[in-house]
């Protein structure tokens, strides 16, 4: 039994769709999820900073506002040794009194210093409203938290620095026996040489993120929810969508049959009449060549639609992640007009993108009653948007020299459907000689009367003997499963028959060229 048939065509179609939507389903749901966790652990962390941030403003508003205050108040007092320790007593008891932060536990401490490079007694404790006891005693930059931070130690450093620092380390909080986590901006003060420092303890910043977790969590489980389902609704469409065309293509070909069945019959009468009829068959000779391109192109269906799914992947996954992300936006309360306004826009030009390439196979397959004039270098162009991803996901380097473009008279479909197969021959010997650095060369000349096209490629050249049988009728290289022997034969018809010129091949260093000649004045 044949794997496909015309009579299991139908079921095929379905049970492949099935598998297909069923393995996009598992791959795009794994990505979806992964995303959105990787998402929710960023925005984790960017809390975790601003709230950091946050923290370190506030501490510095602490500090700035008292350094304020000294100097507004020393504007006011007289310059005297006496005047200036009365309002250094009177700072010191006011910073003593001062709390801030929800609740108001946090406190600001002050060191005169001594030696600013540091040692045992480098500064005295003057004003610590957590720990009295240290308060007139000399300090030293050795002193550790229970994580060994020589937290002073690292302030003295970069105060010697920058005049200012941040430290985080562990220290006793105010009303308890507990050490937590905290962070303390460390301001020197020149003029009288004290160190002022306010901090603000950080436990509370673990529990705001344990709960914007818990958070982002629930929403992710809804938008993982709503995307199975819709996954689900799509599969369910697309099943039914494959077995209405399933089913539609079954009656095609039930249709076709009888059009055969017919044709064989009318073909059995133009066999008993075929003397009376060969005059008629000659005058249509030339029609019938026509309708032979055409059907080349059709043998050349394959290879377009895998041309289409290299254009489109790239575009579709841009797509898809846009799509997802304004989800996210919208679901986050971050989706502004503007942001939807860009992403649309977006939007639009991968559709637009896409439409434009579905226009270029649909024309290239119009069969062209007409010859008109044409440009050579737009026909190229035209032929390597059908072609170019295709060549670039098989890692071959194309190169394309147009000097100065030229218009001829003739059918440009056909021109172009020449290129396509000159190309696809190109690529199939690179493919399967496999050189270090695959290259296909286009280069377009002209004489005062011919133009001349070169199509090479560095695959090895051709090893058929003599080389100008390649060109003949269902004669291939290729396996009987990857060449139809039409493709050549086609292209010199095409060239030297409706564009009247002629279509050589020939073995050059390290490869093959043919050569496409036109005449000007045809």
């Amino acid at each position: 039994m044949k794997l496909l048939s015309e009579d299991n065509l139908s079921n095929t179609i379905i049970l492949s769709s099935f598998f297909i939507i069923a393995f996009l389903m598992v791959f795009t749901g794994y990505f979806f999820i992964s995303k959105q966790y990787e998402m929710m652990e960023r925005e984790i962390e960017e809390t975790k900073v601003r709230l950091h941030n946050l923290r370190k403003d506030q501490i510095v508003r602490e500090v700035e506002m008292v350094v304020d205050y000294i100097e507004f108040k020393k504007s006011a007092t007289p310059n005297t040794k006496e005047a200036i320790k009365k309002l250094q007593n009177e700072i010191l008891d006011w910073i003593a009194t001062i709390r801030f932060g929800k609740p108001k536990t946090n406190y600001i401490f002050a060191y005169g210093v001594h030696n600013i490079n540091g040692g045992d007694n480098f500064g005295t404790m003057i004003v610590n409203p957590n720990r009295p006891d240290l308060v007139g005693k000399f300090i030293s930059d050795e002193y550790t938290d229970e994580r060994g931070v020589k937290f002073r130690k690292i302030a003295l450093e970069k105060i010697r620095q920058k005049g200012d620092a941040f430290v985080t380390y562990m220290y006793k909080k105010p009303g308890t026996n507990s050490l937590d986590l905290k962070i303390t901006y460390f301001y020197h003060y020149k003029p009288w040489n004290w160190i002022i420092a306010a901090g603000t303890y950080l436990d509370d910043i673990d529990t705001l993120l344990a709960q914007k977790r818990a958070a982002l969590a629930r929403n992710v489980r809804i938008d993982i929810t709503s995307t199975i389902l819709l996954f689900l609704l799509f599969s369910l469409i697309a099943n039914s969508l494959a077995i209405f065309l399933g089913k539609k293509i079954e009656d095609f070909f039930r249709q076709y049959r009888k059009k055969v069945e017919t044709k064989t019959k009318q073909l059995r009468e133009l066999n008993q009449t075929l003397e009376m009829r060969v005059h008629e068959e000659v005058v249509k000779n030339q029609e019938q060549e026509r309708l032979m391109i055409q059907k080349s192109k059709f043998i050349a269906l394959g290879e377009m639609v895998s041309n289409i799914a290299h254009q489109w992947r790239q575009p579709l996954s841009e797509l898809s992640a846009l799509l997802m992300g304004l989800k996210f936006r919208y679901k986050t309360r971050k989706l502004d007009d503007e942001l939807l306004e860009k992403k649309s826009k977006e939007a639009e030009d991968l559709i637009e993108y896409m439409s434009q390439t579905i226009d270029d196979f649909r024309h290239f397959f119009i069969p062209q009653k007409e010859k008109s004039f044409f440009s050579i270098s737009q026909s190229i162009k035209s032929a390597l948007k059908i072609c170019g991803a295709s060549l670039k996901d098989h890692k071959i380097s194309l190169h394309v020299k147009v000097l100065e473009d030229v218009e001829i008279y003739g059918f440009k479909n056909e021109y172009e459907q020449v290129l396509l197969n000159l190309i696809a021959n190109a690529k199939d010997a690179l493919l399967e000689s496999k050189p270090h650095n695959p290259t296909i060369e286009l280069e377009l000349k002209q004489t005062n009367d011919c133009i001349y096209l070169y199509i090479r490629d560095n695959g090895g050249g051709i090893k058929t003997e003599p080389i100008e049988k390649i060109f003949e009728p269902y004669f291939s290289t290729k396996q009987s499963n990857q060449g139809t022997g039409i493709g050549l034969y086609m292209s010199k018809m095409i060239v030297e028959k409706s564009m009247l010129g002629s279509l050589e091949a020939q073995n050059i260093d390290g490869g093959a060229e043919f050569i496409i000649t036109l005449d000007k004045k045809a």
